[in-house]
């Protein structure tokens, strides 16, 4: 494997690299100069590497708080719910879908046609 397929695969084990080239803060020759020179010694990326453990951990830290605020509000909007109010929104449904399903199984009422009767051959409109 050749220097550049070993820097690659090292910048896919650390994805976070990819933030800095994309902020501006540092370009991919530079990091490739980096590992060039100390390869994957985690002391010359230190600043990089440790960086990215802590935002890392900030961002699952932010996830749990929004996650359990969520619980919280969805626990308190339960409690205020009538049960009783629902059951009798629920029944006044069921009654609503009976109805529609009442409607469209009636088959409409056939008209009456009144029997064909052939026209005599020596007549001709209404003689």
């Amino acid at each position: 494997m050749t220097k550049k397929d070993a820097f690659k695969s090292f910048v896919r084990k650390n994805p976070n690299l990819i933030k800095y080239v994309r902020t501006g803060e540092m370009d991919w020759q530079k990091f490739y100069e980096l590992y060039d020179l100390y390869g994957e010694d985690e002391t010359a990326w230190s600043l990089y590497l440790k960086k990215e453990k802590t935002e890392s951990q900030a961002s699952i830290n932010q996830e749990t708080n929004k996650t359990a605020e969520g619980l919280l509000g969805m626990a308190s909007l339960l409690k205020g719910i009538d049960l009783n109010t629902v059951q009798n929104g629920v029944s006044s449904l069921q009654r609503v879908v009976g109805l529609l399903q009442e409607l469209g199984t009636k088959s409409p009422k056939e008209e009456v046609k009144p029997a064909y009767k052939p026209r005599p051959i020596y007549k001709h409109f209404e003689d």
